[in-house]
């Protein structure tokens, strides 16, 4: 099935999602990646309000390159996921409802989703042009000094995303190989 969903996105939604689904997603997401991740979740041990409101929201796991003149941003594709796996669940207990990127979870990040009807979905690694060009505003919030891994608010129209891993824990990186290998049979 294929989905046009606008953020915020509620549980609703995100427990309706099964892997394989195509998804245009378009509203506000923020990128972050692992040393902003961290930063959160040191934020979060010290009893401090979180610099952005993670509830009911995406986060794409990206580090954008500087804008050339006349573009919003410079490329923007996905970076690896497993390198959030530590922080993800805490986030995604805190209302967290996707996350975007590319690559396998571990288990405590597939486990924590299907206790919070969250998604996994997948933007196309390789393609940072393409999806810049679906951003049509960023702004940067925190964490200035990380440079292209600070926190950033994107506003995107018809991201195209694939759900890899949804709410019931069904992982695309798994059924497809072996429905692939079957098909061959």
């Amino acid at each position: 099935m294929e989905y046009k969903l606008t953020t915020p996105l509620t549980e609703g939604v995100t427990r309706s999602l099964r892997a394989g689904d195509t998804v245009l997603l378009s509203g506000v997401i923020y990128t972050a990646r692992d040393a902003a991740h961290k930063r959160l979740c040191e934020c979060l041990e010290r009893g401090e309000a979180l610099p952005i409101d993670v509830k009911d929201a995406a986060i794409y796991y990206a580090g954008p390159t500087p804008a050339q003149p006349g573009q919003v941003i410079g490329a923007c594709g996905p970076t690896t996921s497993y390198r959030m796996d530590a922080y993800a669940p805490t986030l995604l207990r805190l209302g967290l409802k996707a996350m975007i990127g590319k690559g396998k979870r571990g288990g405590e990040v597939v486990q924590a989703m299907k206790e919070t009807g969250a998604v996994y979905l997948a933007a196309i690694g390789g393609a940072g042009a393409l999806m810049a060009s679906r951003v049509k505003s960023a702004q940067l919030v925190c964490y200035e000094d990380l440079g292209s891994e600070a926190i950033r608010c994107l506003e995107v129209e018809d991201m195209p995303l694939t759900v890899v891993i949804d709410s019931l824990g069904n992982d695309l990186y798994q059924t497809g190989p072996e429905a692939y290998r079957a098909s061959q049979n």
